[in-house]
């Protein structure tokens, strides 16, 4: 068992070096302070997964506008200062020679309706949208769009000012970006609409700001869904056409990530009479296939170097991704959240597979039959997957170690607890900041 692809540098079109193909994938941490700066949580937490071997390191998405944030605890840049805590954050997490990339980013009609009730879209519908949770958006007039693109090439240029060695500007999962690239969310008739070459315009205009911002010789990167798994909605052929379009734009790196066939239901239920060890092992199977098969079909197509992003579990599947040039980086997240140094054991050869937080952290579903359907439960299970994945970053950023007697059962109500808790300190905090002024 060798990671003899998985160790070797990758050399940029900007002229950086990634010391090796393992790259960790945005994760939203929850951490920043009520001010939304980043905290000593945020240090403590990046320093540790640089030490753990990881070539790339991508952070939780930072916004670039306070009224729209996607989770309270997100980190802002928005004219509130935080420029000192940026600079230790950046520090932390490439002690280890590795990179440090800021993932940008503005939720669009995804910010919740507690922090916007009416948030800015590229029109005015909730298609897509959960029932609860978000307000009716509101289209965006031209000047707020250019308004925008500017905002994510001034905070790439803080970016670069404060020690981060590269940005990647986030247009995947539905947020600002994503939505203006969707025909169900981008209804719009002017030419930031319409065709799919005015849907991708924000994007490629938001790339070249952010450019033109950090210089020629720094990363830039943009992470991108292969669908938005919506009848009618982004599809693979649109994807494909609108990385034609990136390939004339300078990236360093292009992240695809899998989006929902990471999820139970998309790689078919197993069950049966199998032992579920052997039920996990076809699920990862499965899983990896997939995303080797989407590999195949991007990489005739990209110019740029490519990270995929969702499914890869095996040293044995990574390796083979690399060595047939499917991908140039394996993007992993979930693992992340369970384990800091599974990529210096990777590299070591002494794992052969990753943290598994899917097949190991379950709920059980006997107790479910007849109260949820199987989209319902896998649902229900993927919320408390997610509940205790917060927790377990909130302990690594106070330099314990993963609580693993924390069950899902329990992960939702740890959460909250953690929430509850922030949110106090967020009250406060804005309690004195209010008194200040």
């Amino acid at each position: 068992m060798t990671a003899d692809f998985l160790g070797q540098p990758l050399h940029l079109p900007c002229g950086a070096t990634l010391p090796n193909r393992i790259g960790k994938s945005a994760t939203q941490e929850e951490l920043a302070t009520p001010l939304g700066h980043a905290s000593p949580l945020n240090v403590t937490l990046y320093r540790r997964w640089s030490e753990g071997g990881a070539g790339l390191l991508i952070s939780g998405d930072v916004m670039v506008d306070y009224s729209h944030r996607e989770r309270p605890g997100n980190i802002v840049i928005d004219d509130n200062g935080g420029m000192a805590e940026l600079r230790e954050w950046a520090a932390a997490g490439q002690a280890a020679g590795n990179h440090l990339w800021m993932q940008i980013n503005q939720p669009g009609r995804q910010t919740p309706i507690d922090v916007q009730e009416h948030p800015m879209a590229p029109s005015a519908n909730r298609e897509g949208l959960p029932a609860e949770g978000f307000g009716m958006p509101r289209a965006m007039t031209g000047a707020e769009i250019e308004d925008l693109i500017g905002r994510f090439g001034k905070v790439a240029a803080i970016a670069r000012e404060t020690g981060f060695t590269g940005v990647q500007l986030h247009a995947a999962h539905g947020f600002m970006a994503s939505s203006f690239l969707s025909p169900l969310c981008n209804t719009r008739d002017d030419e930031w609409g319409g065709s799919l070459e005015n849907r991708a315009r924000f994007l490629i205009e938001s790339l070249r700001a952010i450019r033109r911002a950090v210089g020629p010789d720094f990363p830039v990167s943009v992470k991108m869904n292969s669908a938005d798994f919506h009848k009618g909605g982004f599809d693979m052929d649109q994807s494909m056409a609108v990385i034609e379009m990136l390939n004339a734009e300078n990236l360093d790196l292009l992240e695809i990530s899998g989006g929902n066939y990471d999820a139970p239901a998309m790689i078919g239920a197993m069950g049966g009479d199998q032992p579920l060890a052997r039920q996990k092992a076809e699920r990862t199977l499965r899983r990896e296939a997939y995303f080797m098969e989407y590999a195949r079909r991007v990489r005739p197509v990209a110019n740029m170097p490519l990270m995929i992003t969702g499914g890869f579990r095996t040293l044995d599947a990574m390796n083979g991704a690399l060595a047939e040039n499917a991908t140039d980086v394996v993007g992993l997240a979930r693992p992340f959240c369970a384990s800091t140094d599974f990529p210096a054991k990777l590299l070591r050869g002494e794992i052969g597979e990753v943290p598994m937080i899917e097949e190991t952290m379950l709920l059980d579903r006997e107790a479910y039959i007849g109260q949820l359907d199987d989209r319902e439960f896998n649902l229900l299970e993927s919320n408390h997957q997610l509940a205790w994945m917060y927790v377990q970053l909130t302990n690594l950023g106070e330099g314990k170690e993963i609580d693993w007697e924390l069950t899902l059962e329990k992960a939702p109500q740890a959460f909250a607890d953690l929430e509850n808790a922030r949110e106090a300190a967020r009250r406060e905090a804005r309690g004195e900041l209010e008194h200040a002024q």
